[in-house]
């Protein structure tokens, strides 16, 4: 005896960041919602799960702050400096880092829409901190917020994913697990009429009005991170969740999707040599490594290869994975002495690293198998490259050296303080910038330019918003605010 066929209004496939939020808009317009978790119920929550939980949003200063974090006292407001960060600027910084390539449409919803989003996921129940940790260093007296990113979810991405799942049982919107879609079904008339899905039980379809792709990118897939990234990415590391293989990209090529976006990049870290393959959940982010703009960047034959202070770290950290795995045997070691070991994160200190401690520069290249000559001439180089200055990490100080290739154009300091700090790192990569063409509506768009009818997408599936890199926070802050717009229209669209 067969089962009865599932019925919904919107049927949302994915269970990240994105994914929840467009469940929590599409069930607050009061149709029925159902989400297609492929995870298992202890794997769920996508690679929101493994972020650090900072959102990038636009704000005027420190009323807009209190606004979103109520509980914070005068004390507090007292000794910190937030600054503000403009709509314009949040705009810019995209257009910067993606060298002039981003959507100039989904761009301005992102950035207008950004800080009313954090207001919406604050009244549905998302608790909001500070980045202390991650965002402010101590200076002049004040704990003070830099790169336009200063706030993150209670509890990092875990506490992130964690509460949403909490709001969607709160909603009785019903989650299926270790469902994933499979294939689109549409009408005569090219609309949305359900979703083939594959659970333990089989296959199955189920009918609904509109569907919600939010099921991430492809990073997990190595067959498609060779022929879309390039030779050697099916050798990089998976910071996330072992479940983005494409699926819902590749449903909606099918049935006419427009692909869009930069499908050969990807946004990629420094990720500890000896990290699992895929996320550990109990790790979860902490494998990254990114306090590099305070030292130095070497590969196995001891030499520099990027400039470790171009920017802040915000807009270098996403594009440098790349750079990493195109160093000899995809290694590459970052190197702190003791003037800056304290302005370390706390992804240094963690049990589960590759590090390497030692008196003399000889002593580090030996524990990471560096090439110690070539190594000692690097460093001999490097602090007879330094300029003088006033060294301040909370914005670009302009310390810098001269005379050698590459240079670094900030946060330049001696590496002459032992002992010296070694950590092995390699490629993680965390998703990929090509997917879906969507418009302003988040909806599907055709080979014609045409919106496919009641199919909807949001979040690291769909293309067009990063190229090449991307400022940190403004993934999840995108796949909140298009989350939002998808499961509202989605929802608008049963309701006809």
């Amino acid at each position: 005896m067969t089962s009865p066929e599932k019925n919904y209004d919107v049927v949302i496939v994915g269970a990240g960041n994105a994914a929840l939020t467009a469940a929590l808009s599409a069930a607050s317009k009061g149709v029925k919602v159902a989400i297609l978790e492929k995870a298992p119920e202890h794997l769920r929550g996508g690679n929101s799960y493994f972020t650090g939980g900072l959102f990038r949003f636009a704000y005027n200063g420190i009323e807009d702050i209190s606004e979103l974090l109520p509980d914070l006292t005068s004390k507090e407001k007292q000794n910190i400096d937030v600054g503000s960060y403009k709509e314009s600027e949040f705009y810019s910084d995209v257009m910067r880092v993606t060298e002039g390539l981003s959507d100039p449409s989904l761009l301005q919803v992102l950035t207008s829409q950004s800080f009313p989003t954090m207001l919406w996921m604050r009244n549905q129940g998302v608790p909001w901190i500070l980045a202390y940790g991650r965002q402010a260093f101590e200076h002049e007296g004040k704990q003070r917020f830099w790169g336009g990113l200063i706030v993150e979810a209670v509890g990092g991405g875990k506490g992130l994913s964690d509460r949403l799942f909490e709001l969607v049982e709160r909603e009785n919107i019903e989650v299926l697990y270790q469902t994933s879609g499979t294939d689109l079904s549409i009408n005569q008339e090219g609309h949305i009429e359900g979703i083939i899905a594959k659970s333990k039980s089989g296959y199955e379809k189920i009918s609904c009005k509109s569907v919600v792709l939010a099921c991430g990118g492809f990073e997990a897939n190595t067959e498609m991170r060779s022929r879309y990234l390039g030779p050697g990415w099916e050798l990089a590391k998976v910071r996330g969740t072992q479940y983005n293989t494409g699926d819902g990209i590749n449903m909606a090529l099918r049935i006419g999707a427009q692909s869009h976006g930069h499908w050969s990049g990807c946004h990629a870290v420094a990720w500890d040599l000896n990290a699992p393959p895929h996320g550990d959940r109990n790790v979860a982010d902490l494998f990254q490594k990114h306090s590099y703009p305070f030292g130095l960047i070497v590969n196995v034959d001891g030499e520099r290869f990027v400039d470790e202070g171009a920017d802040l770290r915000n807009y270098t950290y996403a594009k440098y994975g790349r750079e990493i795995l195109n160093q000899p045997q995809r290694v590459a070691f970052q190197l702190f002495d003791q003037k800056t070991k304290h302005l370390l994160r706390d992804e240094y200190f963690i049990p589960q690293m590759t590090m390497v401690e030692a008196k003399t520069i000889e002593e580090l290249a030996t524990g990471l198998d560096i090439n110690p000559g070539q190594l000692q001439i690097t460093v001999q180089e490097f602090n007879g490259a330094v300029q003088e200055g006033d060294f301040n990490p909370t914005a670009l100080d302009g310390k810098h050296t001269e005379g050698i290739t590459p240079p670094k154009s900030n946060w330049a300091q001696k590496l002459d303080k032992p002992p010296y700090l070694g950590y092995a790192v390699t490629c993680g990569i965390t998703f990929t910038f090509g997917g879906l063409k969507i418009d302003t509506n988040t909806q599907v768009q055709d080979n014609s330019d045409m919106p496919i009818p009641g199919l909807y997408a949001a979040g690291e599936l769909t293309g067009g918003l990063f190229y090449n890199n991307y400022p940190g926070g403004s993934g999840l802050m995108s796949g909140a605010v298009f989350g939002k717009i998808a499961g509202e229209n989605a929802a608008k669209e049963a309701l006809i």
